[in-house]
């Protein structure tokens, strides 16, 4: 799969990818991962923050769009995608609001 065409869509590649790719082929590595990805974004301008966080948005389409092919690697994008955008940006652009109780 290629993580870093879905990563960068139309952008430049960011160096943070490194990582976020290696989490995402292996699921063993991504406990290992979050504290260098998080500590890299806190180094990043505003414009560049913006771009990671709209990489992020793009993994978790693409985990829905083709949740059916393969379930289980679509949780895991998605998974990935989510945690890493709740730790470094505090809230999630995509988040389901949960029903309303009656």
């Amino acid at each position: 799969m290629d993580y870093l065409r879905i990563l960068t869509g139309k952008e430049q590649p960011l160096p943070i990818y490194t990582g976020i790719i290696a989490s995402l082929e292996n699921p063993l590595f991504f406990s290992d991962m979050i504290e260098p990805v998080y500590r890299e974004a806190m180094n990043m301008d505003d414009d560049m923050l913006d771009r990671f966080r709209f990489s992020l948005i793009r993994l978790q389409l693409y985990a829905d769009i083709h949740r059916n092919e393969d379930l289980e690697k679509a949780m895991h994008i998605k998974y990935v995608a989510q945690v890493l955008e709740k730790v470094i940006f505090g809230t999630l652009v995509m988040e389901r609001e949960s029903p309303s109780a009656e």
